[in-house]
């Protein structure tokens, strides 16, 4: 089920407050400013590196963590990649834990886990992905790691 943005009560409540057809991204337009749609845009185009076979997300390379799990997990790139690249909506934005919120940080992970394919795809095209939401203890995770040839 794809959820509506329009309907979202916080985006739904500022539309009803006007006049006209406004919608999500009217909302956006109001709310955001240049430094947010940019940070938004690499949020959802980020820069990758390969580091010993495995591709990581740039924003989680530091190469002290990077040699100590390339070091407990024996070199595994499947395994290294599993622990580095992992993105929990959750930690990132702050809500509650309403049915509307939950629902909502699902549907960003989903989006975000679809970007990063497409973005590992055009950097990457000689490689295949494993993109995907998990469902965690902490809520919605994107992971990715290279997808067994």
């Amino acid at each position: 089920m794809r959820l509506n943005p329009d309907e979202y009560p916080e985006i739904k409540s500022w539309t009803d407050s006007y006049t006209g057809d406004l919608d999500s991204a009217d909302f956006l337009n109001q709310h955001c400013t240049v430094g947010m749609w940019l940070a938004f845009a690499h949020l959802m185009n980020p820069e990758f590196v390969e580091v010993r076979g495995c591709v990581l997300r740039k924003r989680s390379y530091a190469p002290d963590n990077f040699d100590d799990w390339y070091r407990r997990l024996g070199g595994d790139v499947r395994s290294v990649e599993a622990v580095l690249n992992r993105f929990v909506v959750g930690y990132a934005i702050d809500c509650g834990d309403s049915a509307e919120e939950e629902e909502a940080l699902g549907y960003i992970a989903r989006a975000v886990a679809q970007s990063w394919e497409a973005a590992l795809g055009r950097v990457f095209p000689e490689k295949r992905f494993d993109v995907r939401v998990l469902d965690t203890d902490d809520g919605p995770t994107v992971v990715f790691g290279q997808a067994s040839p």
